[in-house]
């Protein structure tokens, strides 16, 4: 359960997507639950965090720390109150760009390309509705 792991983890790492289920996942009340040794890290999608209740939780040090590679908004304003914070690493959403990763993603999207273009089903396709 959500709650248990939460108030037993020292670090927190979330990687979900965003749906309508998970987003805000993690809020006030969550936050609440956590250790105030706790790390959280987040990067899967901004709205998965409630950003108003994670700067209050950074800033009350109700929680240690955060490092997070997304924002609700992206990119984060300027004058976004947790880039006032001590106490939390913000990335500009670039988790995935390392150069593996990066060629990777470059020959997939060729590979789909092509296959699409032949009239097969891109082998990075995924479902029962795939469509060419």
């Amino acid at each position: 359960e959500l709650s248990t792991l939460l108030s037993q983890s020292d670090f927190i790492s979330l990687h979900t997507p965003l749906t309508p289920q998970t987003h805000h996942l993690i809020g006030a009340a969550q936050l609440a639950l956590m250790k105030p040794t706790a790390i959280l890290v987040n990067t899967s999608r901004g709205p998965v965090v409630d950003q108003k209740a994670l700067y209050e939780a950074l800033k009350s040090r109700q929680i240690f720390a955060a490092a997070i590679d997304v924002t609700e908004v992206e990119p984060i304003p300027l004058d976004d109150p947790l880039l006032t914070l001590d106490n939390i690493i913000i990335c500009p959403h670039i988790a995935s760009a390392s150069v593996i990763t990066r060629t990777n993603m470059a020959t997939m999207a060729a590979e789909n390309l092509i296959a699409g273009l032949s009239g097969q089903i891109p082998p990075n396709s995924f479902g029962s509705n795939r469509i060419c």
